[in-house]
């Protein structure tokens, strides 16, 4: 047996990698594709993942995107018929969906983001079935055209894929050369250039402002932002401020780890930090997500959109040791129940 798995954002090399691992060790034959996109050819080689790379991203403008796509179907419609895959698994990917669908090979789709709507529409109709977390409701899929039989529910949230045997690399303190005896504030931009927010023309990112803010309130934190398309232009825009930028991929999950607090622009990284524990502020631009609203049920989230209402409470947490100790005691409670995401799609993937 041969499995395809196509992997296009950073999140599905963190969620994707337990399945190429555990495929492989059942003797099952993986192929992994990718694109070329900067923070995710670079962690495929951080998670040791062997991906052939097809295509590229398509960028911020809707044109660019639909040319890159169309280019990228038809270089996997010539490559996949001399590798016999029997079975395809995508988070989401139209690509993957669209060039299975014509192969005639199963497609799985997994996917937390019904508010995605764009590439929902463009591949859970043709999917074999459909793995989602629990805290989506099952009628915020009701109009991508799969029935609920095809629907497959688990109950946790997608970086526990990854958390679950998780180990903290303390070299990301080096590498870094951040200050462990010094509050670390992790910061992650939303994602810009996903059509989600381009189409609903999305306010300014906050992040660069936050950052800037935070480093005059709370001078003893060490702020570290992680960009998600290319580092320069947030290095200019933080010239002269204590602010470390990464310039290249990184293992985010440790430097979570690490964190006393993360600021993000809503997406995995906010889920992630969350279930590390880390008291975690989200200034995603929009509406909440399905995700992000269940995380702020649970307590684990807090949301914000302004600067001064952002650095006001982060330096309530950060001047607070109490504050983190029960946020970190409430995750590991709300852990402990929720179920390995891996282990069920290994359970349908036929």
């Amino acid at each position: 047996m041969k499995v395809w798995i196509d992997i296009l954002t950073p999140k599905q090399v963190n969620f994707f990698a337990p399945l190429v691992r555990r495929l492989s060790q059942r003797g099952i034959d993986v192929l992994v594709t990718t694109r070329k996109y900067r923070e995710v050819n670079q962690l495929l080689k951080i998670r040791r993942i062997s991906a052939l790379e097809v295509g590229r991203h398509g960028g911020a403008a809707f044109k660019a995107k639909l040319i890159s796509s169309a280019e990228r179907i038809r270089r996997l419609a010539a490559l996949l018929p001399s590798h016999h895959c029997e079975s395809t698994i995508s988070f989401s990917s139209p690509e993957a969906a669209r060039v299975a669908y014509g192969l005639s090979i199963p497609h799985y789709c997994v996917s937390d983001s019904p508010h995605a709507e764009a590439v929902s529409r463009l591949t859970i109709p043709l999917s074999k079935m459909l793995f989602t977390p629990k805290a989506v409701p099952l009628n915020a899929w009701r109009n991508y055209g799969i029935g609920r039989s095809h629907i497959v529910r688990y109950d946790a949230l997608d970086p526990i894929a990854w958390l679950r045997d998780f180990e903290p690399d303390p070299n990301i303190l080096d590498k870094l050369e951040l200050d462990c005896s010094r509050p670390i504030v992790t910061v992650r931009p939303e994602e810009s250039q996903a059509s989600y927010l381009i189409s609903r023309g999305s306010a300014k990112s906050l992040s660069v402002s936050v950052a800037r803010t935070l480093t005059r309130e709370m001078p003893q934190s060490q702020v570290v932002l992680i960009p998600r398309y290319d580092p320069s232009e947030l290095v200019k825009k933080l010239a002269g401020r204590s602010v470390i930028v990464a310039s290249s991929a990184i293992d985010a999950t440790s430097l979570l780890y690490y964190s006393r607090l993360f600021l993000g622009g809503g997406g995995t990284m906010t889920a992630e930090a969350a279930l590390l524990g880390v008291p975690s502020i989200s200034f995603y631009p929009i509406s909440p997500t399905c995700v992000e609203s269940y995380l702020i049920r649970l307590g684990l989230v807090t949301r914000l959109q302004s600067v001064q209402a952002i650095v006001r409470h982060a330096v309530r947490i950060l001047g607070d040791p109490g504050y983190e100790r029960a946020s970190r005691a409430k995750s590991r409670r709300i852990v402990s129940r929720m179920e390995d995401p891996i282990a069920v799609i290994e359970k349908h993937l036929k």
